[in-house]
């Protein structure tokens, strides 16, 4: 790309990264349900936990909002018209009614139109700790047994809830490490044991998907207002 602009290339390179990941888990995911079709679950989960390296992509390539942006909400209305459509399956035929997949896109819209590039590591956090925290939560509760209860329709357990907090506050401690390498402030400990609770909290109100939405943001806004 030596004829481009440097910041063009840059921002090529990029974009160019992001799609080629997208396009990985998309085909992951597809192989995922025709190998285990019975586990409809599986291959959803996959899109959704892997989606969440998609910003530190983006943090790493210097995206610009200016990219970033329309980028993510043309993603999320493509996942809307997938939702309609069912153009690819393994990414929304779970068999009960969820936007999830819309609202996830829909939230990092949001988080890159209020703190990118300002401020990645906000983006980052509330990216993370759905696709991680929400997603592992979601395997592992449903592969280990142990108490459960019903929140509005939807099955809620101790180990899906206490993955969700440790692996929440595991991937705050792993973005204020990031942040704190470039030199960036972050939440203190006190601060991120908070947000991983918080943040655990709005999961267990995960009807129609909308944890996909309320999680993020809340995260986001939280890690920003107490840097």
């Amino acid at each position: 790309m030596g004829w481009l602009p440097p910041w063009w290339a840059q921002q090529l390179a990029g974009a160019a990264a992001v799609a080629g990941w997208l396009v990985v888990l998309a085909l992951l995911a597809i192989q995922v349900r025709r190998r285990w079709p019975e586990q409809r679950e599986w291959s959803r989960k996959l899109v959704h936990i892997g989606t969440g390296l998609v910003v530190l992509i983006a943090w790493g390539c210097g995206i610009d909002r200016l990219i970033a942006i329309p980028a993510a909400a043309a993603i999320t209305l493509l996942a809307a018209w997938n939702h309609r459509l069912r153009i690819l399956p393994a990414v929304e035929d779970v068999g009960r009614a969820s936007y999830g997949t819309v609202a996830y896109g829909a939230s990092i819209t949001v988080l890159l139109a209020l703190f990118w590039p300002a401020q990645p590591a906000a983006v980052a956090s509330g990216v993370l700790v759905m696709a991680w925290g929400d997603g592992l939560a979601g395997l592992l509760g449903a592969a280990v047994r142990s108490p459960s209860w019903m929140v509005l329709g939807q099955r809620k357990s101790v180990v899906g809830t206490s993955a969700m907090a440790g692996i929440s506050l595991l991937v705050l401690l792993g973005v204020q490490q990031l942040a704190q390498n470039q030199g960036l402030a972050s939440p203190g400990l006190l601060a991120l044991i908070t947000i991983a609770t918080i943040a655990t909290a709005c999961e267990q109100v995960a009807s129609w998907g909308i944890d996909n939405l309320s999680v993020p943001i809340l995260t986001g806004w939280l890690w920003q207002h107490w840097q």
